[in-house]
């Protein structure tokens, strides 16, 4: 952990594009510059993984952690089972208890890996706010947090707001979701001294609704900070691929397939990425896209990327094994070592293959395996020329024969540019 000027963050936060809103900027600044403040961010267990865009809020957290602040890490147990009304249009579905525990214990694994939870005066904190929400009484609730409410100022948030003029309207489960979370933020600062809540910018009104409650009911002053939504240049969401969102969860998102989500991203998006979604420094970023500049067709900016985000989220470890499979797709199937292809099954989808698949069809094989999602749509991809075998566009009526098989036991199948899948026989 690096230990410097607490004051010294904003600057850095500012310099990366990471300041959207704050609360009195200038007692804030002053604040963070007297000492160690401990500052917190929730992370909802709607499913079971976090995905890409929750990488910015939490990474905030490991930002203050590295100069000198004490991050607090919340898994929203109690607000999971609610839902933030905030950036949907309609009701979310309320998860069921045993759903719920399965998220919140794979969540809270990914926000462990990516804090530091070592003994020291740094040291992060992982808490559940449904430990403290289950036994309040609803009466309770009422009194203690309801009466320092108005609804005046429940409305004029913009994410109430936003729903309440909707054609789906919102229910009081997901209307009560900002006394939950303005609660939340009442009890960290009583029972751990909690002074700063971080998040995204659609949380503003969750946080200053808590910041308002702790003046409310303790007259004490605490602070907000919220940082920009990312988005991408081309205007698409960010953290969706091809095949939908890209997960935190090896299970759900390959770390190869991870890798290669930011391999891919625009020239446009590259320098803020480094500078939101990585540790680098502020020079480090500056070498790394100097770099780029002279050379953009080699996407270096892209590959420090993927590596750097792929290594905090999977390790080191799978982040080289991912840079590897990566690599090894600027040759052709037929140059790569067993190694290369050792490590390729180890980033991508495999499907094994025994001596009685030699000398049938492909494009069966490829849907008793789920490769492709039927043998109409294999034949369909077939016809547009979408499926390769060994960087060779596949024809009607292929079949796999051992001599398709390189060093005896491997073969590449690609689906469309950016599907690939590993055969690995057994013969």
């Amino acid at each position: 952990m690096i230990l410097v000027n607490h004051a010294d963050i904003i600057d850095d936060l500012k310099a990366r594009g990471l300041v959207h809103d704050s609360t009195d900027a200038e007692a804030l600044r002053t604040r963070l510059s007297e000492g160690a403040v401990s500052v917190y961010a929730g992370f909802d267990p709607t499913a079971d993984s976090l995905h890409v865009g929750n990488l910015v809020p939490l990474l905030l957290l490991r930002r203050f952690q590295e100069f000198g602040h004490r991050p607090v890490a919340l898994a929203g147990g109690a607000t999971g089972m609610i839902g933030d009304p905030g950036g949907r249009s309609s009701e979310r579905n309320l998860l069921d208890r045993e759903t719920l525990d399965g998220n919140l214990a794979a969540i809270s694994g990914q926000l462990r890996r990516l804090l530091d939870f070592s003994d020291g005066p740094g040291q992060a904190r992982l808490v559940d706010n449904r430990d403290w929400t289950e036994p309040m009484g609803v009466l309770d609730f009422l009194r203690d947090v309801g009466k320092h409410v108005t609804v005046n100022t429940m409305l004029a948030k913009e994410s109430i707001r936003t729903r309440v003029e909707s054609d789906a309207g919102i229910s009081f489960t997901e209307f009560s979701y900002m006394l939950l979370q303005a609660n939340d933020y009442r009890h960290l600062h009583d029972t751990l001294g909690v002074e700063l809540q971080v998040g995204g910018s659609d949380q503003w009104g969750n946080i200053t609704a808590g910041i308002d409650l702790i003046r409310r009911t303790s007259g004490a002053h605490v602070h907000g900070l919220t940082v920009p939504l990312v988005t991408q240049a081309d205007g698409s969401k960010f953290g969706k691929s091809v095949d939908g969102a890209v997960w935190l969860s090896a299970e759900r998102t390959s770390p190869y397939a991870f890798f290669q989500y930011f391999v891919n991203v625009d020239d446009r998006d590259v320098e803020r990425f480094l500078l939101q979604l990585t540790l680098l420094s502020l020079p480090e970023v500056s070498e790394v896209m100097a770099a780029h500049g002279a050379a953009p067709e080699k996407r270096a900016a892209q590959r420090v990327l993927a590596h750097a985000v792929t290594a905090l989220v999977h390790g080191s470890e799978e982040a080289d094994r991912a840079a590897g499979a990566s690599q090894g797709f600027t040759r052709t199937a037929a140059e790569l070592s067993p190694d290369e292809w050792t490590d390729l099954a180890a980033s991508l989808p495999v499907i094994e293959l025994s001596g009685a698949d030699i000398g049938r069809d492909l494009v069966e094989i490829l849907a008793d395996n789920g490769a492709v999602g039927s043998r109409g749509e294999g034949r369909r991809l077939v016809a547009q020329k979408g499926l390769s075998l060994n960087d060779a566009v596949v024809a009607e009526g292929t079949t796999l024969e051992a001599a398709d098989f390189f060093h005896g036991c491997w073969a590449m199948v690609r689906r469309g540019k950016k599907q690939r899948f590993v055969l690995r026989s057994t013969v």
